[in-house]
């Protein structure tokens, strides 16, 4: 697969799907067919036992995955007859113990049938001469008859079910409801129940719990399967919370829902918001597949599928609160508690001896030579041409990169600001205030209910050395979303009450970061890369939160406004179009704020060997090996894409093909050399593995042996090579991408 440029090689498999991806140029569509087909007809599991001891690794990854313990007791509960309940995707420690290559062998000519198959495509090629070369490729196949799936129908849940489970994250609740599969109405009737909930602005428990900071975090989401589905709702405790407390405030947002305590606009707003939704999946390959995909495994009619904004638009308030009162009330639920602890229930797969397989990186079988003599039409690359494809203005005296939106009616703009946290520490601070900040016309909670009436997005990011306020929607309303920001941005006031309560929620974050290994690592490798001082740590101590005033960071915000900043469009006006349609960030005449001296952070060199430890309560090993190499040079470019190819990037890769697939030494491993953000900056070596604790040792070893002797492979170096070139010519760089690509040369000092 690499050899023709295919990128993004993957499978997973989940409650009723098994699905394999890739990504590939539409000029070997031949040669993928010829692949997949013969891996379809008779595959050869040479590599059974090292992926067997894959599969072990992310067992023991999911049992220190809390989160996943707590989905899982969830299904338990809500499906004791179903296999939603009765096993997980993976499987038990016991099931896995003593596979079967026979039993393997039986499941694949039962279910591998093309009555129970789909292959779906989305990309630049003719429909009907595709269908022609699947039918082709795959008229070998038989059809079968399938085994039916039975099962006893799940009781009603007349009295919460209550479960528990422990482990070193932070407190969680889940509830869960459950409701009819994904084929019935009911299921889509679920869907728009949930957005009246929560739709990240607007939504009951959005306003009530987050945006009043009720709650460290909150939200309800559908999960809709074929044989029933659940609304599944969480919630994350402030401090001093219970989770019976937490439990409590999400059944009283229920309780608003079955009583009808929301507005019709509600419900308007949700359309509008399915519609631009729509809209912006059909921008992507990816996500029209996937929703391909979904419709297929679970057995929804597409025509429904693709009707739904179209039948929203018929429900009306009433037929929402008669349908919570039908599935919702206050004892018809599964209840999990994450607490914090020991979780002694937790059994490890043990590792096995295994012998390593040798990879023959170097051999060609008959077939591969047959596949590659296959004809391909060659794709030309299309570069991006910056002078061509952004078009530059100046709009109140400030600088425009404007990409037009030929395709559809969505836009997108940006002021981007030079400097961030490392300027201003504030930054950061005040971009999170803003979401409880209303101006003295307007609420808070106002401006969240008229920016998702617009089905507009807003958003303010400070990074490390800049700051972006971002607003996203339709055309039809760019200059009302326009206003709405600017109004926010300028004329927000300071809401005490609303700083008292997040000051004590960032405090309660900051102690679940410390709960949480992915935030612990960061720390580590910022560490790594700078030493004690580092943009890991720059932040306020909490005797300096609580010595901040709200003012401050409403100043933080104001000033914000009034400094001079970089306008990045993208949507269907032309540039002049724009100008004319921009307004002034800036509120009154005056010079421009100059942004604060930025701190500066060196990097450090890597003069000698070093280990940092953290310990964390988990079954798995977690190991990154970094290192400073070299200063920029635009002249190393395609050597650093081609040895990343080559040597730690996908499933054909050097690193990948000895730890994983020869050793089985860890389910996750990789190893780059990483492109610095700017030119001031240094290239980084950087390698992972994720291993169990009695197999550490070994994965150090084998990495460390890697990272030593660069093992050679004449053939892998040309496919590598192959794959690269394929993957530039069909690469597509396009929409507000061009102006991103844009941002990113002119940081190492390419763009022209």
């Amino acid at each position: 697969m690499a050899s023709m440029g295919a990128e993004g090689t993957n499978a997973f498999t989940s409650f009723e799907q098994t699905v394999y991806q890739e990504q590939i140029p539409s000029n070997v569509m031949d040669k993928y067919l010829a692949v997949q087909a013969e891996r379809f007809r008779y595959p050869v599991l040479r590599l059974f036992h090292t992926e067997l001891e894959a599969v072990y690794e992310e067992k023991n990854i999911s049992l220190d995955k809390d989160n996943r313990k707590a989905v899982e007791s969830m299904f338990s509960a809500a499906f004791p007859n179903n296999n939603y309940g009765k096993q997980t995707t993976i499987g038990t420690v016991e099931h896995l113990k003593n596979p079967s290559l026979k039993a393997i062998r039986e499941y694949f000519h039962t279910y591998y049938v093309p009555n129970n198959m789909g292959v779906i495509m989305s990309g630049d090629f003719d429909p009907t001469e595709v269908v022609k070369k699947v039918d082709k490729a795959f008229a070998f196949m038989q059809a079968k008859e399938i085994p039916a799936y039975t099962f006893d129908a799940e009781k009603p849940i007349l009295t919460p079910v209550v479960r528990e489970v422990k482990g070193p994250d932070a407190e969680f609740m889940l509830m869960g409801f459950r409701f009819p599969g994904a084929a019935t109405k009911d299921a889509r009737m679920l869907n728009l129940m949930s957005q009246i909930l929560t739709n990240g602005s607007a939504g009951l428990i959005d306003l009530d719990l987050v945006k009043n900071q009720k709650l460290l975090g909150a939200g309800a989401f559908p999960y809709v399967l074929k044989d029933y589905s659940l609304l599944l709702l969480q919630g994350n405790p402030g401090q001093g919370q219970s989770l019976e407390q937490v439990q409590q405030l999400l059944l009283q947002e229920l309780a608003k829902l079955r009583k009808g305590e929301f507005s019709d606009e509600l419900i308007t707003a949700i359309v509008n918001n399915a519609k631009k939704d729509e809209i912006k999946q059909n921008e992507s390959y990816g996500d029209r597949a996937e929703s391909l995909m979904d419709a297929f495994t679970s057995g929804q009619d597409w025509a429904s599928v693709v009707g739904y904004s179209d039948e929203l638009n018929k429900i009306t308030k009433q037929d929402v609160v008669d349908f919570a009162n039908k599935y919702l009330n206050d004892n018809n639920y599964v209840v999990v508690y994450k607490r914090k602890g020991v979780d002694n229930n937790v059994v490890k797969v043990v590792k096995p001896e295994i012998t390593p397989v040798t990879v023959n990186r170097d051999d060609q079988s008959d077939f591969l030579k047959k596949v590659e003599a296959l004809p391909e039409d060659k794709i030309q690359p299309v570069w991006v041409d910056y002078n061509k494809d952004i078009q530059k203005a100046t709009a109140n005296g400030l600088p425009v990169l404007a990409v037009k939106n030929s395709d559809n009616e969505l836009f997108s703009l940006s002021y981007r600001f030079d400097g961030g946290k490392w300027s201003n520490k504030l930054l950061s601070l005040a971009a999170g205030y803003l979401e409880f900040l209303g101006t003295k016309d307007k609420s808070s909670e106002q401006f969240s209910k008229d920016f998702y009436q617009l089905a507009s997005d807003f958003s303010v990011s400070a990074g490390n050395e800049e700051t972006m306020v971002s607003i996203s929607g339709l055309n039809s309303n760019f200059i009302a979303t326009q206003n709405l920001i600017q109004d926010l941005l300028r004329n927000c006031v300071a809401d005490q009450e609303a700083f008292k309560m997040y000051i004590a929620r960032l405090k309660k974050a900051r102690a679940n970061a410390k709960e949480n290994k992915g935030a612990i690592m960061e720390g580590l490798k910022s560490y790594a890369k700078y030493g004690a001082k580092n943009p890991f740590n720059n932040v306020f101590t909490d005797a300096e939160l609580d010595a901040l005033k709200a003012e401050d960071l409403v100043k933080a915000l104001h000033d914000l406004a009034n400094m001079k900043h970089t306008m990045l469009y993208f949507g269907p006006l032309t540039a002049a179009e724009f100008v004319a349609k921009a307004k002034p960030l800036k509120q009154g005449a005056g010079e421009y704020i100059p942004a604060k001296k930025a701190v500066v952070f060196a990097e450090l060199p890597t003069s000698k060997n070093q280990v940092l430890f953290a310990n964390f309560e988990m079954k798995q090993a977690e190991v990154f090996w970094y290192r400073s190499s070299g200063v920029y040079s635009s002249a190393l470019t395609p050597t650093v894409s081609l040895f990343n190819n080559y040597f730690g990037g996908g499933m054909g890769s050097i690193v990948f093909q000895t730890i994983r697939e020869s050793k089985a030494l860890a389910y996750s491993t990789y190893a780059y050399y990483g492109q610095p953000y700017k030119k001031e900056n240094h290239y980084t070596v950087g390698a992972y593995v994720g291993t169990q604790a009695d197999k550490f040792n070994d994965a150090i070893k084998g990495m460390n042996e890697l990272l030593d002797v660069l093992p050679e492979s004449a053939k892998g170096l040309d496919i590598a090579k192959v794959s690269l070139e394929k993957s530039i010519a069909s690469e597509r760089v396009l929409n507000a991408s061009i102006v991103g690509s844009y941002l990113a040369a002119e940081r190492l000092g390419k763009a022209t």
